[in-house]
């Protein structure tokens, strides 16, 4: 028996299938080792030694891999053909020769571009080895990483509280979004005026002419600047006789796009599906590994992390014949298409991304696919397809025109651009971020000297805008230009920013917040080189080498930790002042903004002659006065009009009355954390910050003096008769009982909350409703809801993983949106019809939708849980991964998740078999025993009798 080691499941499934009796496929899930999250996992002072542990999970997998490498002729390693794919044969091989199971056996080594019944057998056909040279390229990217982030994050710690080291590449990919920012806040609008003449030829045919000269002198964009202006070309206009100058048209091709790269892929999906990077790759993932079409699993894509453009000759024959089948002769060049790229590392050598099968169209297996995998294969075909098809034939006219009017002449140009053959243009068109003004518009015929009519002239004004904010597609595209990152690296750089909250996305435009502004602020500060552009792009350029022979890796990492490890023995002595110092000029833009009137943004709008500046807090930076204690004015870093709050004479304060007991001013103010309410002056006055429910404009004199009263008794506990109050603490809005506290709702009025609702919140805290709780209480019903129309009580109780309702043998889950203490006998009764109908007897039904069945044995069946959708086999479950959509899962994705959570994997069934015949001598006599019980039962009843 030979034993394949691949990453997944699913492709182990189809890659056996191809591979017949001889060959046992084995998944390793991925990496199987890791460096351990701790201080000396990689040791600079003993030459870059690099300390690996087992993943738990991989334990028991790499145990069964041991197992069948024990009997097997020979070990394949048939990875991913990437860097990281090559690193897992690595760390799978090394711990197998560690364990010593390998004895003699012949080690190869063999890559698949495709998952096709061809491509894997020819691939078998030409093992080799590992690769050394990606894997020490592997082994200085891991030890870079590692370095900075252990190095640099607790830098980070001391000196910007709250503040995360966002990775060696991640920060550079910060500081694009930050930088692009600042040029946003610094942009200086200018005004411009356009003036078009809306024209006819003799013949009546209408067009339209721009405005680009005057009097000899040629006018820019934005060289008309005033309203003025504007006008007086506009009067000469409207005076003016018209008549063509000159005629141009001149022919012009354009040619197809290449098919997918890893970059393109991801920018194309998120500009036409709107797709994040990460959902690009989960998708194409799948469509890599094999879908199931017709019983027959097919790879339907190449591999999907490649940066090269090439394609097979018999691809490129694949898809000249589609083209001729469905589009016709005319549109198949009479050469077939060749694109490459001057390599720079051994991914280029992959293909580009295609189908591997250009006959399968996007609506033959649509079917076949879920909405998304059936949109991206369109994408991908229609894209690799159109990269061999003929190019478009344009022509492209320009006419010259003048105006005279008295004196004065006038220079007009109108351009068009007409499709004399559509070719590729038929199938595909390149999408674009921000589409730009495409003057395509077809012009009348028209020749030199004939006069023109006027119609009528416009005069529009315009202001510049700034420079737009990346999109993902963009900021993938631009790292790509600057050579920042590699293809399989693009994805995980813009998760981790959006998962550290250093970005967030609006409307598909990624914006900095400020916890991201000021960890770029500090590291261009004082690690201006490591969040350079060119460094970064130099430091890739050096793996590069390493993975193509040229470089020792462990050179590359010297290099580096020399100057890295004085550049972090620099900050030991940084004082807090200096950081501020530093933050508050490379951030000044952002948090001090130039007001209209001129005057000095960082006055204090409080005390008038204190300065404005950035402070670092437990909880964070903010802006605070520098004559604090005497002047206690605090602002947020985003809130950078809090003197809007208020009238002139007290910015950021708003006075909304007097406490009529005390004669007390009550204002709104400010503050560092949002907006609050305080009532009076002096060193501790009385304060209250405002809930979410309530908004600051709208707020009134009666609410505050109610926010001010807090914390107030509500009820009182119908078993102790102590007082039950609400107030509002630092997590929100609560009441309390003794020293039992609960939350109450993200849409409940803390001013108005009943007495009767504090009362149910309390006891169900109490009694482990709303919270977590183990041991004997939590299966002890917490509240009786009433009898079921069948019989019996339904109850609340408290479970292991959230409340649930109980009647009889059946437990349903509530969901995870659902209040325990509101929750109604109909509500329960509905519950529990669902979860009997789900399926199964006993009362014990499967509540979910099966997927199929488990080739172990046993429905996979999807769930939806108190903590989002989740998949599951008997016991076991798994939590589908955050964005992944739950009606987009398949049975093999099912399975796949549920035997990395240690699921019994296929090949387990076999063994379990096997076990009988060993215990068959064993059953023998407890067989012959229990016969001979039987017969002698009788005659022992006669002799009682």
């Amino acid at each position: 028996m030979n034993l394949v080691i691949v990453e997944s499941p699913s492709k182990a499934k189809t890659i056996n299938k191809y591979l017949g009796r001889d060959y046992e496929v084995i998944a390793s899930f991925g990496h199987v080792r890791d460096l351990p999250p701790k201080d000396g996992s990689v040791d600079p002072e003993q030459d870059f030694t690099m300390l690996w542990q087992v993943d738990a999970k991989a334990a028991k997998r790499l145990n069964d891999i041991a197992a069948a490498a024990k009997t097997a002729k020979k070990l394949i390693l048939a990875t991913d053909p990437d860097r990281e794919g090559e690193a897992i044969s690595w760390h799978v091989l090394e711990v197998l020769k560690n364990k010593k199971v390998l004895r003699d056996i012949p080690v190869e080594r063999v890559v698949f571009n495709a998952i096709t019944k061809t491509a894997v057998l020819d691939a078998m056909k030409h093992p080799r080895q590992i690769d050394a040279a990606l894997v020490d390229s592997y082994l200085a990217r891991r030890a870079l990483d590692y370095l900075v982030g252990f190095n640099l994050s607790p830098v980070l710690w001391r000196k910007l509280p709250g503040a995360r080291s966002a990775g060696r590449v991640q920060s550079v990919a910060l500081r694009l979004v930050c930088d692009r920012e600042l040029e946003i806040e610094q942009f200086v609008t200018q005004e411009y005026w356009t003036l078009l003449a809306h024209l006819k030829t003799k013949a009546g045919a209408p067009f339209v002419a721009r405005l680009v000269g005057a009097d000899g002198q040629k006018i820019g964009r934005l060289d008309i600047a005033t309203a003025d202006e504007a006008a007086s070309l506009k009067t000469a206009l409207e005076n003016g006789q018209f008549s063509v100058v000159s005629v141009e048209s001149r022919p012009a091709k354009r040619h197809p796009a290449p098919p997918f790269t890893t970059s393109t892929l991801q920018q194309e999906a998120s500009r036409k599906l709107g797709f994040a990077p990460a959902r690009t790759m989960q998708i194409a993932q799948k469509l890599y590994e094999g879908i199931d079409i017709d019983g027959d699993t097919v790879g339907l894509i190449t591999y999907m992390r490649t940066d090269g453009v090439d394609v097979a000759p018999e691809a490129i024959a694949a898809a000249r014949k589609v083209i001729g089948k469905e589009y016709g002769e005319r549109y198949v060049p009479k050469v077939p298409r060749k694109y490459t790229v001057k390599a720079k590392n051994a991914q280029e050598a992959h293909e580009a991304i295609r189908p591997t099968d250009m006959s399968l169209l996007p609506p033959r297996i649509g079917r076949s696919l879920n909405h998304d995998e059936a949109r991206l294969y369109e994408l991908i075909w229609t894209r690799a397809v159109a990269s061999q098809m003929e190019s478009a034939d344009l022509e492209r006219t320009s006419v010259d025109i003048s105006a005279v009017a008295d004196k004065r002449k006038l220079d007009l140009r109108a351009t068009g651009q007409v499709i004399r053959f559509d070719g590729f243009l038929k199938l595909y068109q390149e999408g674009r971020d921000d589409e730009e003004d495409d003057e395509s518009s077809r012009l009348p015929p028209m020749a030199a000297g004939e006069p023109l009519t006027k119609d009528r002239i416009e005069s529009s004004q315009h202001r510049t805008e700034p420079p737009p904010r990346f999109t993902e597609a963009s900021l993938v595209k631009r790292m790509e230009e600057l050579s920042i990152g590699r293809p399989s690296t693009y994805a995980s750089t813009l998760a981790v920013l959006r998962e550290r909250d250093y970005v967030k996305l609006e409307k598909k435009r990624l914006y900095p917040e400020d916890k991201g502004r000021v960890v770029t602020a500090f590291l261009e500060s004082f690690f201006t080189r490591y969040v350079g552009y060119d460094f970064t792009a130099g430091l890739e350029e050096k793996l590069d080498h390493v993975s193509n022979h040229e470089l020792d890796w462990k050179q590359v990492l010297r290099d580096f930790w020399a100057d890295f490890s004085s550049a972090i023995d620099a900050t030991k002595d940084l004082r807090t002042t200096q950081v501020l110092d530093s933050l508050n000029e490379l951030l000044g833009p952002h948090i001090f903004p130039t007001k209209e009137d001129g005057s000095n943004p960082r006055a204090c709008p409080s005390c008038g002659n204190g300065q404005l500046s950035l402070k670092l807090g437990k909880f964070g930076a903010f802006i605070g006065c520098s004559n604090y204690p005497e002047c206690k004015f605090t602002r947020t870093l985003a809130d950078t009009k809090a003197e809007s709050l208020g009238d002139s004479d007290r910015p950021g304060v708003k006075v909304l009355g007097q406490d009529p007991e005390t004669g007390d001013e009550i204002t709104l103010r400010d503050g560092r954390f949002g907006t609050y309410v305080q009532q009076g002056e002096g060193e501790k006055p009385k304060r209250s910050s405002l809930p979410k429910t309530l908004n600051p404009s709208d707020l009134t004199l009666e609410q505050a003096l109610a926010l001010l009263s807090l914390p107030r008794e509500v009820a009182v506990h119908p078993e102790t008769k102590a007082p039950i109050v609400a107030g509002i603490g630092r997590y929100g809005p609560y009441v309390q009982h003794g020293k039992t506290y609960a939350n109450i709702g993200k849409d409940e009025d803390i001013l108005s909350i009943g007495g009767n609702r504090a009362i149910d919140l309390i006891v169900a805290k109490e009694s482990g409703l709303s919270g977590r709780r183990f041991g004997a209480q939590a299966s002890s019903a917490s509240r009786e809801l009433g009898d079921h129309p069948q019989g019996g009580a339904v109850v609340i109780k408290a479970g292991r993983f959230g409340p649930y309702v109980n009647w009889g043998k059946i437990n349903a889950t509530l969901p995870r949106e659902s209040d325990p203490t509101t929750v109604t006998l109909d509500d329960a009764i509905a519950l529990l019809a669902a979860k009997a109908q789900g399926g199964g007897g006993g009362g014990g039904g499967t509540q979910g939708r099966v997927l199929g069945q488990h080739p172990s044995g046993g429905d996979v069946v999807l769930r939806e849980g108190r903590f989002g959708p989740y998949v599951s086999l008997g016991k076991i479950n798994a939590t589908l991964k955050n964005g992944v959509a739950a009606d987009s899962i398949t049975l093999e994705d099912a399975i796949q998740l549920i035997d990395a959570k240690g699921g019994v994997p296929t090949k387990k069934k076999t063994a379990a078999k096997a076990k009988p015949a060993k215990t068959t001598a064993k059953a023998a006599p407890k067989k012959a025993a229990a016969k001979k019980a039987a017969t002698k039962a009788p005659a022992r009843k006669a002799k009682r009798a």
